[in-house]
């Protein structure tokens, strides 16, 4: 397909309309888990602890449960594009038997990982809170992962506002939330820790019922006849979900745990070495969340492409949105390389941390591009439906090249906190070139 300057503006245009707000949202459900970082710090160093570990042992699970559900966006998104709206009703009801499917063996899970903890040495005085804490943000499990279908449900079909604002009254609401659980207030006692878990359950109840309702009073959702007559679980509908959702979880899960193994081995390096990688780690994740965002909204203008039953529309809006995050996070790797100093100085002023993380944000900023064609690669040929192979594609990348090459050059030869952060460059590079590839192979026929 021939694309004139124009068609590329117009189609730029839409996709930083539709992935501006995801952006927003995933900034401000960030910004959940940073509030309670730091009023339970404000408690004490026990009960900071306690949300850490607790965060750390129940993430990675709750992320791939919730990068599963993504698995709707696409699906909604090409049924749009060939106007099947009855189809898209079903896909919505029979996602909530999957958020349901999800919920009840995360729940078991997460209410039971103090024997994980023990086993993995855990300190002897955080495991109680951490255990509680986990307990309390089990209660809100159901409610964030119908929150996360409704979104991605919502955003396979154009309509990204939505999320922003319940983000953002989230966000406030949590802080509240907080104060009244972990301190105590009128006939609620104080419980500390704990009460950032029972926080952030109820803000997702509340998000949950919020974004359920928009859905049932949405005026151009009404066609799709959502909330018709509910039928059980359709197998064959909840296996195309699982097709396209589990590997995306997986895909996500095995992204999650390098960067946290990465950051497990800094720990054995030094003190410095661990606190500058996580304060460059945390600028890069908020950086990531710019093509994200954008990734997400490349999934739905792909889907709806193939709906249309147009690949060569497909192609072009997917290398249009991959070509926008490249030159976005280029823009990104720029910033890092300029005002590295500046950067640094917002999260601490020691000199022997500072000189360290200024190094590791110029790495950073030598993944940046990468890092953003994987993203925005994965995010096309999640359009297409296409996420198995690429799931593999990352187990390769990230832990047969990325971290091998990590932890030589890191751990067993002399290049430290450099070296680990040569293998996160080694695997998102070897990835972005892989989904980029496999996009142009599968789009190319036209």
């Amino acid at each position: 397909m021939n694309s004139t300057a124009a068609e590329i503006k117009k189609e730029s245009s839409i996709l930083i309309k539709l992935g501006g707000p995801i952006i927003a949202t995933q900034l401000m459900r960030m910004g959940l888990n940073f509030t309670d970082t730091v009023m339970a710090g404000n408690l004490s160093a026990l009960d900071l602890a306690g949300v850490a570990v607790g965060n750390a042992m129940h993430l990675p699970l709750t992320i791939f449960c919730m990068a599963t559900l993504i698995a709707i966006n696409p699906i909604v998104s090409e049924h749009l594009g060939a106007r099947r709206f009855k189809e898209i009703g079903t896909s919505a009801r029979q996602m909530f038997w999957l958020v349901l499917l999800l919920t009840v063996p995360s729940f078991i899970i997460i209410r039971n990982l103090d024997f994980i903890m023990t086993l993995a040495g855990v300190t002897r005085e955080i495991i109680p809170i951490a255990d509680e804490y986990l307990k309390a943000i089990s209660w809100g499990l159901l409610p964030l992962f119908a929150y996360a279908g409704v979104r991605y449900f919502s955003e396979g079909l154009s309509v990204t506002k939505p999320a922003m604002y319940i983000a953002a009254a989230s966000l406030v609401l949590n802080i509240g939330a907080n104060y009244v659980f972990m301190y105590g207030w009128w006939v609620i006692p104080g419980m500390g820790a704990v009460g950032a878990g029972y926080a952030t359950s109820l803000i997702n109840l509340i998000a949950a019922i919020i974004f359920i309702a928009f859905m049932a009073k949405f005026k151009a959702f009404k066609r799709f006849n959502i909330f018709g007559k509910i039928k059980g679980p359709n197998r064959k509908l909840i296996t195309d979900f699982l097709k396209i959702g589990i590997p995306n979880g997986a895909s996500t899960a095995m992204e999650i745990l390098l960067f946290a193994s990465v950051s497990v081995l800094m720990g054995t390096l030094s003190v410095e070495a661990s606190a500058s990688h996580q304060i460059a780690i945390n600028v890069a994740a908020t950086l990531f969340m710019i093509p994200f965002g954008l990734s997400m909204a490349i999934t739905q203008r792909v889907g709806f492409s193939i709906g249309q039953g147009s690949v060569s529309k497909a192609r072009f809006r997917g290398f249009t949105g991959i070509a926008i995050c490249g030159l976005i996070m280029c823009g990104s790797a720029v910033m890092l390389f300029s005002f590295p100093e500046a950067i640094i100085s917002i999260y601490t002023d020691d000199p022997l941390v500072s000189k360290m993380s200024v190094s590791l944000l110029f790495m950073a900023g030598l993944f940046q591009i990468s890092d953003g064609l994987q993203v925005g690669g994965f995010g096309a040929l999640r359009g297409l439906k296409d996420t198995r192979l690429p799931m593999i594609v990352n187990f390769i990348a990230y832990w047969l090249i990325g971290f091998p090459i990590g932890y030589y050059l890191g751990i067993l030869s002399d290049f430290g906190p450099k070296g680990l952060w040569i293998g996160l460059i080694s695997g998102l590079t070897v990835a972005a070139v892989l989904h980029n590839f496999r996009f142009h192979r599968l789009t190319s026929s036209t």
